[in-house]
């Protein structure tokens, strides 16, 4: 059954923010997670070129403006609260600003720290 979508269902903080998850579409991997609000999800819907709210900066930030290694929004889908937001997408290059194709490169076992993955090479 579909139903046409409203941004304003959704359960933004009171900062106006909502945690977006990035996963690569064809091969699942999560890539990162950052904040939307309601601009940058509307952007990101209408372009479908990823764009999040930069808390640092309290600026839109549309992903790989800058380096290139853009995301191209596939599917978007609401978690069961409407506090959450899983994008599909298709990521260019590295999600990470370490240069890392994701963002969740450490491995926490046994108490120990192990980096999985290096930087990827420019």
């Amino acid at each position: 059954m579909a139903a046409e979508f409203d941004i304003e269902t959704l359960k933004f903080d009171d900062a106006g923010l909502i945690p977006a998850i990035a996963q690569q579409h064809d091969t699942g991997e999560v890539l990162m997670m950052a904040w939307m609000n309601r601009e940058s999800l509307k952007a990101t819907l209408t372009t479908k070129q990823v764009t999040y709210w930069s808390r640092s900066r309290q600026e839109l930030w549309r992903k790989g403006a800058t380096s290139g290694h853009m995301q191209t929004l596939k599917s978007l889908r609401i978690d069961c609260d409407r506090d959450c937001i899983l994008m599909l997408i298709d990521q260019i290059g590295a999600a990470c600003h370490t240069m890392r194709r994701h963002c969740f490169y450490t491995d926490v076992t046994n108490g120990n720290e192990v980096e999985l993955i290096s930087p990827m090479e420019p």
